[in-house]
C-alpha cells in the first residue's frame, strides 16, 4: 500500500548519528503525499551533540512537515484516542526505546506515542540504531519481532571491526518497510 494520504507518526529517538539519513526520508514521505505527525523523544528534542544542534533539527523537521513537534508525554497521549495516525514509525529507534517498548515502560513521548497508537491495533515500524543490538538489546529486538503490529526496517552490523555489537537500519528500506507494514507484512530479509 502506498503512503499517499496516510497519517504517519514519525518518532525520532536519541541515535543522533542517523538523523542525517533519516530526516531526508521524512521529506521524501511528505513528497509522496503522506501527512507526517512529527514526534521527538526528550533527548532528541533537547540535546545538542556532535551530530548537530537540537534546535536546528527541530526547525528542519517542522519546516518539512508544517507541524509542531510532539515532545511531551501529555501531547503524545491523545494520538490513539484522536486517531491521529495510521502507522507509527520510530526512526531511528534507539536501544533504550526498544527495551522500554519490549518491557511496556511508558515514560517518554516516544513510548507514549507508540502505546497510544497501538490501542487502535495499527502497525509500528522500528528502524533500529543501537551500539548494543547484538548484545544487551538483542532480547528486546527478539521480543518485539514476536509481537503483533511491530515491523522492522532491515538492519545490519554498523561497523563489525570497531563496534562489533552495533546495528543500524538501512534507510533505503524505510519507505518500503512502511508500505509493507500498512499491508501487515514484514519486508524480508530483516538482516542484511
Amino acid at each position: 500500500m502506498d503512503v499517499k494520504d496516510k497519517k504517519i507518526g514519525f518518532v525520532l529517538t536519541g541515535s543522533f548519528c542517523t538523523f542525517s539519513k533519516t530526516i531526508p526520508k521524512i521529506k521524501e514521505l511528505k513528497k509522496l503525499g503522506a501527512d507526517i505527525v512529527p514526534i521527538m523523544s526528550y533527548n532528541s528534542y533537547n540535546l545538542d551533540t556532535r551530530f548537530g544542534k537540537a534546535q536546528d533539527f527541530i526547525n528542519e523537521i517542522q519546516d518539512i512537515t508544517g507541524k509542531e513537534i510532539i515532545h511531551t508525554i501529555q501531547d503524545a497521549e491523545p494520538i490513539g484516542p484522536k486517531k491521529m495516525t495510521d502507522i507509527m514509525v520510530i526512526a531511528p529507534c534507539s536501544g533504550n526505546t526498544m527495551s522500554k517498548l519490549a518491557l511496556d515502560i511508558i515514560d517518554t513521548p516516544s513510548t507514549m506515542a507508540v502505546k497510544s497508537h497501538l490501542r487502535n491495533n495499527l502497525p509500528v515500524v522500528i528502524a533500529p540504531s543501537t551500539n548494543n543490538g547484538l548484545s544487551g538489546n538483542a532480547t528486546s529486538i527478539a521480543a518485539l519481532l514476536n509481537r503483533k503490529n511491530y515491523y522492522f526496517v532491515p538492519f545490519k552490523q554498523d561497523n563489525p571491526i570497531t563496534k562489533p555489537r552495533s546495528i543500524v537500519f538501512d534507510p533505503e528500506y524505510l519507505i518500503k518497510t512502511i508500505e509493507y507494514a500498512l499491508d501487515e507484512e514484514q519486508i524480508e530479509p530483516i538482516l542484511l
